[in-house]
């Protein structure tokens, strides 16, 4: 049928004749979308503030130079069809990348699922990285935290394993395997090797969750053994929430469950200045997505020229950086920092009283004088 999507699960058959003739078609050895040198990125503007911020990062990128060309695709989140997550699944496989906003999910019908989770597992996400930075420009109780987030992407309590055993009874499954608890770990410690941090602290619960936990902290300890450059520690979730009010600056590299990892990620953010501005990472062995790193669709915002553009142009950059244009990756990085640290074009979020619009265009216009 014309227009129709031809879902994963067809493949199998419709390259059966091909598998017959010894042609082994993966992941790894399809090519990513690349044309004349210029690069084709997956859009997802979401819902809320989403589609705007887009917009911005659209135009950044002209100013820029930046050699990516966008292939939007819409989701619906309020209908039980997921035409739309297959289009989107697919359009990443096939440009290996993208940077989207956050989809709320507007039905609570337990046979629906989270079009954002359910986009990371596909892809196999299975690391959401998040760099919290204290801005020089923006006035906080905490200053100088530095902390990366490695949060869980594809396991734990967003497995959206739920079920009524009897009338009025309901469970939630955790679902830990030790093969997943080790990739991620070894990304961790692989990564703060690599980028000169000294210590990653592994955040758990295992003095309740025995067995799930449990396994979570076990993997850490054997994987740490083989790192002895760097100092491994483990932490309680409710003390780690305490520490990071009162001492953040123990913290360097920090390995989270799913749910741990979204709670932490967000007090972080709200101790260097809020949603507006820490961009996140979803990585997995082949595709990457890009996104602001507390994922509010901003809904209340939307529309009003209010919202803080900075955390979406972030992300923006670290696709840039994530393609190898870094060039382009610093000229936009620079372009931010410039506007918030040293002109403080800072949006209501952040004590003061500029426009999205603003901020955008200041950054527009760094990206100009660099171009002269």
């Amino acid at each position: 049928m014309a227009g129709s999507i031809i879902k994963p699960q067809s493949l199998v058959s419709r390259f059966g004749s091909l598998q017959k003739r010894h042609v082994s078609l993966t992941a790894a050895n399809i090519p990513l979308a690349k044309y004349g040198g210029r690069h084709t990125v997956t859009m997802m503007p979401g819902d809320g503030i989403g589609p705007e911020m887009m917009s911005y990062v659209k135009e950044v990128y002209k100013y820029a130079g930046a050699p990516v060309d966008f292939e939007t695709v819409l989701l619906d989140p309020s209908t039980d069809n997921y035409d739309d997550l297959y289009n989107a699944i697919s359009s990443v496989k096939r440009n290996g990348c993208g940077i989207k906003g956050n989809i709320e999910t507007k039905m609570n019908r337990p046979d629906i699922k989270s079009r954002n989770v359910e986009m990371r597992n596909e892809l196999d996400l299975f690391v959401n990285t998040i760099h919290c930075k204290s801005q020089p420009g923006v006035r906080t109780r905490h200053e100088d935290i530095d902390i990366v987030v490695m949060r869980q992407n594809t396991e734990g309590e967003y497995a959206m394993l739920e079920h009524e055993s009897v009338s009025g009874v309901v469970e939630s499954l955790k679902i830990i395997t030790e093969e997943s608890t080790e990739r991620l770990c070894r990304y961790a410690f692989e990564w703060a090797r690599a980028n000169g941090r000294k210590k990653v602290t592994l955040v758990h619960k295992a003095n309740i969750m025995k067995i799930t936990d449990g396994l979570f902290m076990e993997v850490s300890k054997r994987v740490s053994k083989d790192y002895p450059d760097l100092e491994h520690n483990n932490m309680i979730i409710d003390n780690c929430c305490m520490q990071l009010v009162s001492n953040p600056w123990q913290f360097d590299v920090m390995i989270l469950t799913n749910l741990y990892g979204t709670i932490v990620t967000n007090l972080i953010c709200g101790l260097i200045g809020g949603p507006g501005i820490i961009s996140g990472a979803n990585i997995g062995p082949r595709y990457a997505l890009f996104e602001p790193g507390t994922r509010n669709t901003g809904t209340v915002l939307a529309g009003k020229n209010r919202a803080n553009p900075c955390a979406m142009l972030n992300a923006s950059a670290d696709l840039l950086q994530h393609l190898k244009l870094d060039y382009h990756s610093k000229l936009i990085r620079d372009a931010i920092s410039q506007t918030i640290n040293i002109d403080k074009i800072h949006t209501e979020d952040l004590g003061g009283q500029a426009t999205s619009l603003d901020v955008v265009q200041n950054v527009i216009n760094h990206l100009k004088a660099s171009a002269e």
